[in-house]
Formats: C-alpha cells, sequence, structure tokens
C-alpha cells in the first residue's frame, strides 16, 4: 500500500441500523453509507478520516468505537438534537431492507491540507443543512484530489425530487468515479437505459463509471469501453453494506493501482480494461463477503488475500 495516513477522506453520514429481521428479532448495527466506505477501506488498511455527524450518546460512542477499531480516524460535529441518526432497516425473506429514517446531517468539521481521494455520497449530498457544506468541500478539494461519488438514494428522505436531481447532478459533474446502483439510476431516469446513463455520464467527464445491479453483478464504464463484472456465488444472510463495501473495495483498487490524486487524472481516465476488470472482479468478491454475514461486515485485507474471483 502506497499511500500516507489520511490521504483518504470520506464525508458523509454516520447513523445506527435498528434492523428487523424476518423471524422477528431486532438487532441495532453502526452504519450509514459514507461510514460503511470508511470501514471498508480501514478494514482494508487505508486509514481514512471519515467526517460526520455524531452525538455523544450511546450510539454515537458506539458507531465510533466501530470505526476506529478498523483504523478509521473519525472527525464528528455534534448533531443540533443531541442524538445520534438511526435507520430502520426491514429485511424481507431475501435479505433485502427497506429504511425508514431519523436522521440530521449538519457538518462543521475542517478537513486537512490536502487529500489525495475525498469520497462523499448517500444523504449527506442532498440532505440540508449539510449538503451545501459537502458540495463546497468537493469544488474546494477537485484541484488536488480524486472525487468519488455513491448517490445511494434514500427515495423516503426526499420532499423534493427535483431539488435532490440537481444536487446529485451537480456531484456527477465533478467526481472523477462515479459508482451507483441500478435503483439509484432508475429513480434519476426512470424511462432510460442505465446502461446509456452510465455512458452518459462517462462522456461528461467520470473517469470511470460503476452500476451495480444486485445478483446480476455490475457493469463499469471508462474509455476502454464496458467492462461486465460477474458477481460472486454466496448464501446470502442480508445485503446491508454491500454496495458500500464495493465503493471501498473500488477507491482500495484505485489506491492500489496508483491511480489517485488530480495529478493522476488521466491516468485514471485512460484505464485500460484487463486492469478495470481486476478492480472490479476484486470488488464483487468483497462484497460477496459482507452479504454472507450479518450487517456491515465487510472484510479485512488479511480475508482478501485469501479470496480470488471466480
Amino acid at each position: 500500500m502506497s499511500e500516507s495516513p489520511r490521504t483518504v477522506v470520506v464525508v458523509g453520514e454516520a447513523l445506527v441500523d435498528i434492523v428487523h429481521r424476518p423471524d422477528g428479532t431486532v438487532q441495532e448495527h453502526p452504519g450509514g453509507s459514507p461510514a460503511n466506505v470508511a470501514l471498508a477501506l480501514g478494514r482494508l488498511g487505508r486509514r481514512p478520516q471519515l467526517v460526520t455527524s455524531l452525538a455523544d450518546d450511546d450510539r454515537g460512542r458506539a458507531v465510533t468505537a466501530w470505526l476506529e477499531e478498523a483504523g478509521v480516524d473519525v472527525e464528528a460535529a455534534a448533531p443540533a438534537s443531541g442524538r445520534t441518526s438511526t435507520a430502520i432497516a426491514r429485511l424481507d425473506t431475501t435479505g433485502a431492507a427497506d429504511y425508514v429514517f431519523d436522521i440530521e446531517w449538519a457538518i462543521d468539521a475542517q478537513l486537512g491540507e490536502s487529500a489525495s481521494l475525498l469520497h462523499v455520497g448517500s444523504i449527506a449530498t442532498y440532505l440540508e443543512p449539510g449538503a451545501a457544506a459537502v458540495v463546497r468541500l468537493v469544488r474546494q478539494y477537485r484541484a488536488t484530489s480524486t472525487i468519488t461519488f455513491d448517490p445511494n438514494i434514500r427515495a423516503a428522505l426526499i420532499d423534493n425530487p427535483a431539488s435532490a436531481r440537481e444536487r446529485i447532478l451537480q456531484m456527477v459533474a465533478v467526481a472523477d468515479v462515479i459508482k451507483a446502483s441500478d435503483e439509484d439510476m432508475q429513480w434519476m431516469y426512470p424511462e432510460r437505459d442505465i446502461t446509456d446513463v452510465a455512458r452518459e455520464w462517462n462522456a461528461a467527464g467520470a473517469g470511470i463509471v460503476v452500476v451495480t445491479t444486485g445478483e446480476a453483478g455490475a457493469i463499469a464504464i471508462a474509455e476502454c469501453g464496458l467492462v461486465s463484472i460477474r458477481p460472486v456465488p454466496v448464501q446470502v444472510a442480508d445485503t446491508v453494506g454491500a454496495g458500500d463495501t464495493f465503493m471501498g473495495a473500488l477507491i482500495d483498487g484505485l489506491i492500489e493501482e496508483g491511480l489517485v490524486g488530480a495529478e493522476r487524472r488521466d491516468a485514471l481516465c485512460s484505464i485500460g480494461a484487463d486492469r478495470l476488470q481486476a478492480i472490479g472482479d476484486r470488488c464483487a468478491v468483497a462484497a460477496a463477503v459482507t452479504v454472507s454475514r450479518r450487517g456491515t461486515n465487510p472484510p479485512w485485507r488479511v480475508e482478501m488475500e485469501g479470496l480470488r474471483p471466480t
């Protein structure tokens, strides 16, 4: 691993998932899409900084401990409500989740002087008052940093779809790498083919656009063309955190290939199909490990070293 500590910065929400399972059991797990990405990166040895919002309560302290155990440096602003945000996740018999959120998003933390890569996404990019601050940070850091973005749209939290789409497209316009799900794409463009949208985003400036499609795997589009990423067969415990693990592994792969930092933007855009395929296949393996375990439980680097794509 070639980067120094804190060259990876993640900005976005951290919360507690209250998971209702089909058998009637209820469990609490730390979560939040950007926090999950930071966790995955920490377990892969990247020592990211997470800029987020957490209360100094039992749940907030549990989330912080969970992240710090993986090597994540947590920089958290206290929410005005005085309580840590939550998401009630109800799982169906396939392990898929529907969410109901009680979330407050605002940040006042300051990032360091530089970062090789800045990741943003999810609720933090369209829920005010924090969303405006995220846009400013991205514009500030794009001069020095690779920008990665995962919209991870939560429609239940969106009162004004037009405004949310505008915020998301602001991020698309400045992102170097975009990872979206087929559900994100369908919410944004219900009448369009998701591959066509991915090609459009790539042509507009994103060096790599990845679209995950659940059990069908994923596609990655870059200047080199379209790469198909096959899913890894696994017994599914639940799907919580799978996309975030994929995102973390994607960032890890780009770091491993020496493709992060604004000075490497041209190299990232011209990535070859073989390198992109290898990174994508490894992302699929990491996501498969996560869905095989309950809650957001991405693999550690030592686990990944013993696994290979099928």
